[in-house]
This record gives C-alpha cells, sequence and structure tokens, in this order.
C-alpha cells in the first residue's frame, strides 16, 4: 500500500529542502504506532513501514494514513506474535539492504528482529522507546491481574529482550528524561527524543466565547466545569482516581463532567458503573477517539481541565497537548510527567482522589492563576517540544546513524 500526495508541501519542507537523495529508512512496527509520528517521520525520509495487518487494521492507523497524502510505502504481515515475529525476520532478511537505517519502536520482539538483521547486514539500527517497558509491565501485578510466577516469568523475558536490544542497536532514543534515564540502564548510546511533538498551530489557546462556541459545535455541556479524562482502560492507567476525584470535587460543590475520548470510553462509561458513584450517568461522559490532527485540539480547546490518571507514566503526550491549548493540566507525579513539565501542571501523589479533587477545586476557584500557569507551560513547549523540533532531532539522530558516526548529540 502507498499514500501520497506529490504535491503536499510540509512546514518541515520550508526549513530542510529534501537532499538529493533522501535517508531510505524502514520503520518496524511490532504493535500500535501514532499517526502524527508516522506523518512526522515521512516528511524527513523516504519512508516505508512494515507492520502486523491486524493491528494496522484495527486501530484505523491504515485509513488516517490514507487520508493524510503522506508518501509512504506500507507492507503488511499476516499472523498473531509468533507468527508475525518470523515472518517479520524473513521480511527483513529479504529487504534490509534497501535501506540505509532500520527505525524500529520499543525495546522487544520487533527490534530483536531488526537488530539481529542489523548486526547480519551491517545496518544501523535505531530504536525508538516510548514507554518504559518493565515499569508498565509491573503495573499489571499492582493492579492483582497476574500471579507472581507470571510477574517473574514475564519480566525475565522482558529483561533478555531489552538487554539484547539494547546492546545491538546503534541507537536509542527516548522520549524526555524520565525515559532517558531508564534506557541509560542498559544502553550508553541515548538520545533524547520528543516523539511527535507538539503543533501549536493546532494545539493553541482559545478565547472564552470561542470556548463557548467550540462547546455548542461539539455537543458538549456549556455551564458545566468540564474535564477532559486522558486516562484509558489500561493497566498502566489510573481513570479510577479520575474517576472518584470528580466524584469528590462534586460532592464539595464544584459542577463538573469528565469526558473521555478513545476507542475505550464505553470501559470508562462502565467502569464508572461499577464504582457506584453518585449518579455517574449525568456527569461521566465518553465518547469515540477523535482524529489527533484534525478535532482533537478543539476538545481541549473547549475544557475547564484535563485529568491524566496513571501509575506510571513514560512521558505523557495528552498533558502537553493540553498545555500547548493553555487549559490546566493535573496529572499523577509520576514517570515522564513529574519530569517533563513539573512547574506547569498541578501534580498529585498517585491513586490519590481527594488530591485531585482539591486540584480541580483550586482551578474552579482560581481561574486566573491557573490560566496563567497554563500559558507559562504553553511557552514551554513552544520552546522545547514543538513539533520541528521533534522530527528535526530524529532526522539528525537518523542521517548520523547512516553515516556510521559513533558519537550523535543528544
Amino acid at each position: 500500500m502507498q499514500a501520497s500526495n506529490p504535491n503536499s508541501i510540509s512546514f518541515l519542507d520550508a526549513e530542510h529542502p529534501p537532499a538529493r537523495s533522501p535517508l531510505r529508512v524502514l520503520f518496524v512496527v511490532e504493535g500500535y504506532t501514532d499517526i502524527r509520528f508516522v506523518t512526522g517521520i515521512s516528511e524527513i525520509c523516504d519512508l516505508t513501514m512494515v507492520v502486523p495487518a491486524r493491528q494496522y487494521h484495527e486501530s484505523g492507523l491504515d485509513q488516517r494514513i490514507l487520508n493524510s497524502g503522506a508518501k509512504i510505502r506500507v507492507d503488511e504481515l499476516a499472523g498473531g506474535r509468533l507468527q508475525y515475529q518470523a515472518a517479520c525476520f524473513n521480511y527483513l532478511r529479504r529487504n534490509a539492504r534497501k535501506f540505509d537505517v532500520i527505525l524500529s519502536q520499543e525495546l522487544l520482539r520487533g527490534s530483536l528482529d531488526a537488530c539481529l538483521i542489523g548486526w547480519l547486514y551491517k545496518k544501523p539500527v535505531v530504536i525508538y522507546i516510548t514507554l518504559p517497558h518493565l515499569e508498565y509491565f509491573r503495573c499489571r501485578r499492582l493492579r492483582g491481574q497476574q500471579s507472581w510466577i507470571q510477574a517473574k516469568l514475564g519480566e525475565t523475558v522482558m529483561r533478555t529482550l531489552i538487554w539484547t536490544t539494547s546492546k545491538l542497536a546503534t541507537r536509542c532514543v527516548a522520549i524526555g528524561p524520565y525515559l532517558v534515564d531508564v534506557a541509560s540502564r542498559h544502553s550508553n548510546r541515548v538520545s533524547t527524543g520528543y516523539y511527535y511533538g507538539v503543533d501549536t498551530r493546532l494545539y493553541r489557546p482559545a478565547s472564552e466565547a470561542e470556548k463557548l462556541r467550540l462547546r455548542a459545535t461539539l455537543d458538549l455541556p456549556a455551564g458545566k466545569f468540564l474535564i477532559l479524562s486522558g486516562s484509558r482502560i489500561s493497566h498502566e492507567k489510573d481513570p479510577e482516581t479520575v474517576l472518584r476525584a470528580v466524584s469528590l470535587a462534586r460532592a464539595q460543590g464544584l459542577d463538573a463532567v469528565v469526558l473521555n475520548l478513545g476507542g475505550g470510553y464505553q470501559d470508562f462509561l462502565r467502569l464508572a458503573r461499577e464504582l457506584s458513584l453518585s449518579d455517574a450517568e449525568q456527569w461521566v461522559l465518553g465518547r469515540p477517539a477523535v482524529h489527533p490532527m484534525q478535532g482533537l485540539a478543539d476538545y481541549y480547546r473547549a475544557s475547564d481541565a484535563l485529568a491524566q490518571g496513571s501509575l506510571d507514566e513514560g512521558a505523557g503526550m495528552t498533558p502537553l497537548e493540553a498545555l500547548a491549548c493553555a487549559v490546566p493540566a493535573v496529572c499523577t507525579a509520576v514517570g515522564g510527567m513529574a519530569r517533563i513539565a513539573p512547574d506547569y501542571v498541578r501534580l498529585t501523589p498517585r491513586r490519590d482522589a481527594d488530591a485531585m479533587a482539591n486540584e480541580f477545586l483550586w482551578i474552579a476557584s482560581h481561574r486566573g492563576e491557573a490560566l496563567a500557569q497554563a500559558k507559562r507551560g504553553r511557552e514551554f513547549i513552544e520552546r522545547e517540544w514543538n513539533r520541528e523540533r521533534a522530527f528535526s532531532s530524529l532526522r539528525d539522530v537518523l542521517t548520523a546513524a547512516a553515516r556510521g558516526d559513533r558519537e550523535i548529540g543528544n
């Protein structure tokens, strides 16, 4: 499959005109990946992706790439985990020589294939790390989803994969300081990455009048304190605390509603019922996922606050997007969220619903101060986490790896 639009020009093109022979990059995707990351990579190189067919179509990434107009070749491989693993190895064995550099996401099975082929055929491999694998895996045990034996066996396998891929990779790129520290336990060749960054032209503040218009357009309640939930139903997230916190804030007089957007929004609504929260059907809202490069920014801009509850967090791109819209963000003080923007978000202890509720109440009663803090956060995003920096820094790493440079700047 190839989605292309030869007449499209991105803002990256204007700053960095394409070379006569663009870098040929093969992006190995083990499971899911983000359309913002994919389209950004396609702007800095000649991009081919190899993907697991089921996840590619299940996630809707196939249609998003097609609709984006991005020039990308996509090769799909069928089968479950083990079958895909074998098929991916064979694909890489046949095609690795066609590329200047192999880019692989995460440090697990897919990157093992990429690293082994890279070692055999002397091809540079750059691994992009978007989450702390062991820390997320341990959240399953914390939630009681695994036995002690399952946890130990799983962690042993993961440690082996992480150690092997880290040692074989030409370079690792990790999002933000927390993941850089995690990756540096196994490799001394780690660069800081910014994933897809934040498009601050799209994610921008809304005036009060714009906010009212957006709520009308999106059919959102106009007179409520609207909290956008960044928590999905996953073992490392903590939507339970977000829901309990909103319920506590309501009990103290805040007329709040919470909205969850995503493929698992029905699970979010079901969780609210299971928690037996008072009148939850009146104030817990859920809607399907919104395209992050089209309609999602308007939901941020229409909100009064963003809530991100987590047991662990690699980076926390959702709070950064909220800050870009000058929307106050309340986040659990774990992982990347505690390291990237501690001066600009409202941090609360893990699983502390009372503390999170107090932050909602503070934002509602100190709107000027909360907005000022969020606006300072937007300035930080514009300076440090903008989209241009995210992909220009990745281009530098890929180019240096393809040249065979031993040292690559951070």
